[in-house]
């Protein structure tokens, strides 16, 4: 029976474990190897309850950002604080209730992203973009229902923005759904993937770069009293990519334990 456990989606547990080995042995040498990864402040991951925790992160490539948050997550389960060299033996025992939201389209686009899907993504419908064309389309309540199944039996990683573009404006969307489930919220600040990789994440564009995860402190957030549009000032200010970041150009101008943003366009 053990064997055969599933998630709440129906996903097999074992088959979604060895996806995540497989997969993550394949990535390993991508972040200690061809390119670094720096981590940062990862014993936030300690202090946070076994579900309901929304972590909100930019976004620079399709993929490759996302895998090296599962390989961060597995080791953090592994009691490794900022740092997961010295061979991924971790993904052995990988956080297995960790979902991610992605856009349907992109998942859907090939046999591996469909395998990688099954790793824990949670498949939202684009409401303003498809095909690459600018559409409008109503909210599938659908897949705020699977977003709230997720945030209930664990963790949940989602990208505000929709977007590899840096500084683009955050979807509102997020802000509701933190309003409805009262989550924790952890900002995530990357950087580093949009140089080093194509914008599927998949291709290694140039080699010796490193690349960066800064785990912050969770957000103050009034669920009942904020509005939506304050929630989504907070959201876009942790992951630094408000109007304010977008300005406190050169890197002089920020804190130096943040890391530097590459907004060079990638779409």
């Amino acid at each position: 029976m053990g064997l055969f456990k599933k998630n709440p989606f129906g996903q097999i547990l074992f088959i979604k474990r060895l996806i995540i080995l497989v997969f993550g042995g394949l990535s390993y040498r991508r972040y200690n190897a061809f390119n670094s990864l720096k981590i940062s402040n990862s014993k936030v991951l300690d202090k946070l309850p076994a579900n309901n925790v929304l972590f909100i992160s930019n976004h620079q490539t399709y993929f490759a950002d996302v895998a090296a948050m599962f390989h961060v997550f597995a080791a953090q389960n592994c009691g490794k604080i900022n740092e997961m060299d010295k061979g991924p033996s971790y993904l052995l025992h990988p956080k297995l209730n960790l979902y991610f939201v992605a856009a349907k389209e992109t998942m859907k686009s090939g046999l591996l992203p469909r395998i990688f899907a099954y790793a824990g993504a949670i498949l939202v419908q684009r409401t303003w973009r498809e095909a690459g064309q600018a559409i409008k389309r109503k909210v599938d309540s659908k897949n705020t229902d699977e977003i709230s199944t997720a945030l209930n039996d664990g963790w949940v990683i989602t990208f505000p923005q929709g977007t590899t573009r840096a500084f683009n404006p955050g979807r509102k969307g997020t802000a509701y759904i933190i309003k409805e489930n009262r989550p924790i919220v952890v900002p995530i600040v990357i950087d580093g993937f949009r140089r080093a990789y194509d914008k599927k994440g998949l291709n290694i564009k140039v080699k010796g770069v490193e690349q960066t995860i800064l785990f912050k402190e969770p957000l103050n957030i009034d669920y009942d009293n904020e509005s939506v549009e304050s929630i989504m000032n907070k959201v876009m200010h942790g992951i630094e990519q408000s109007p304010t970041f977008n300005r406190v150009r050169p890197v002089e101008h920020m804190r130096p334990e943040y890391p530097r943003f590459d907004t060079e366009e990638n779409i």
